[in-house]
């Protein structure tokens, strides 16, 4: 008898196999819905600020950096600010702010040296990047891809990884070779936006003309900075 329970027999005893049912469809889909809810939900990551390196070398022009930095950061847009060892000097003696204020007007700073800093590569993720003001031996770097220190490295970044790249370059009057290096950058992505005065708006103080380039400037990465005159066309006295 127990023999037959156990192993069954040509007369149709119940074996242990033959006792097991399959759960029938109802029963899958109550184990499928407690899977559902018991898997822990994924929620979306918050969406991260908009984010700028903001680069400035030792060329004539340290105040269009600066009021930059201060629309950028009214703007709220995350800031890497990367300054040059001429900048500094150049920004001590053009204007009456130290290198340290600059500095702390941006979300983060790195040396120029410093080569592992997260804006040398390219699985960091910007929006695009502005060297303000741009010296002529720095667009000489981005155009032969010789990074030396970290501006031109990231520039570089901001080339193979196509985002966008402004070179507000400050020179005058311009050689063959800085034409020539002007346009290969421009070729490979980058954009160049000589800071040339807008007399239309009829500026009353430097600061007028350096807001309306800087103005200029953001409208590239689609940000208002609503701080210069645009032009709508002659005005009727």
């Amino acid at each position: 008898m127990l023999s037959n329970f156990l192993h069954g027999n040509s007369n149709g005893t119940v074996t242990p196999h033959s006792m097991h049912q399959s759960p029938d469809a109802s029963d899958s889909e109550m184990a499928a819905d407690k899977a559902t809810t018991s898997a822990p939900k994924q929620s979306n990551p918050p969406p991260r600020r908009k984010r700028i390196v903001v680069a400035m070398t030792g060329a004539t022009g340290a105040l269009m950096g600066i009021k930059i930095l201060i629309a950028l950061r009214r703007l709220n847009i995350e800031t890497h600010l990367i300054i040059s060892k001429w900048a500094e000097a150049t920004i001590k003696y053009e204007t009456d702010y130290h290198p340290s204020n600059v500095k702390a007007l941006a979300d983060h700073t790195y040396n120029i040296n410093d080569m592992a800093a997260p804006v040398s590569s390219g699985s960091f993720k910007t929006d695009g990047m502005i060297i303000v003001p741009c010296s002529m031996k720095t667009l000489a770097a981005i155009h032969s891809g010789f990074c030396d220190d970290l501006i031109s490295r990231t520039a570089d970044v901001m080339l193979k990884e196509r985002r966008k790249l402004v070179l507000v370059a400050r020179e005058t009057p311009l050689s063959e070779i800085h034409l020539r290096n002007m346009l290969e950058v421009t070729r490979a992505g980058a954009i160049i936006f000589p800071p040339v005065p807008a007399y239309y708006i009829r500026p009353s103080s430097v600061e007028d003309l350096v807001d309306q380039s800087v103005g200029r400037v953001l409208d590239l990465f689609d940000l208002e900075t609503g701080d210069f005159e645009r032009w709508e066309g002659w005005k009727k006295e």
